[in-house]
């Protein structure tokens, strides 16, 4: 490699990082804190509640593994930057978003399926709504970073 297609390799590496952060910056970076808090909710309360109480609510207890890992997801695509990365976070979005609507309702029109709560529960009324809120947030930041 000559030292002018190091230079302009070097310039490449630094393009692509000025373009991965631009996701992080300003509501960005509220948006990385917020899916970083419900990961660590997310995830810590299934993983007791998959580990103690398992044969009590093992739908519930697992969606709720499930959206840990959503968000987990989200966060590190986010955090990642780049077009693809924020493409997947828009897709995982919606996906979440989706799960939250369904959950919902189905926690609200047949509440026997659901001895306990998921994160995900009453359209994430236990999370103070933040589970129905994130996604919508997201997916507006994401696509008003596209333009």
């Amino acid at each position: 490699m000559t030292s002018g297609e190091a230079e302009m390799a070097t310039a490449e590496d630094a393009g692509e990082r000025t373009r991965r952060t631009r996701l992080i910056k300003g509501p960005g970076m509220l948006l990385v804190w917020l899916y970083g808090v419900m990961v660590v909710g997310a995830v810590s309360r299934s993983a007791v509640q998959i580990s103690t109480e398992f044969a009590h609510a093992p739908l519930a207890y697992s969606l709720s593994a499930v959206a840990g890992l959503v968000y987990g997801f989200i966060t590190y695509s986010l955090v990642r930057g780049g077009e693809t990365a924020r493409k997947a976070a828009l897709v995982c979005c919606a996906a979440e978003l989706l799960g939250v609507l369904v959950v919902g309702t189905w926690t609200l029109v047949e509440p026997s399926a659901f001895p306990d709560a998921t994160v995900w529960s009453d359209y994430g009324m236990g999370y103070l709504f933040i589970p129905v809120l994130l996604p919508l947030s997201a997916m507006y930041w994401l696509r008003k970073g596209s333009r």
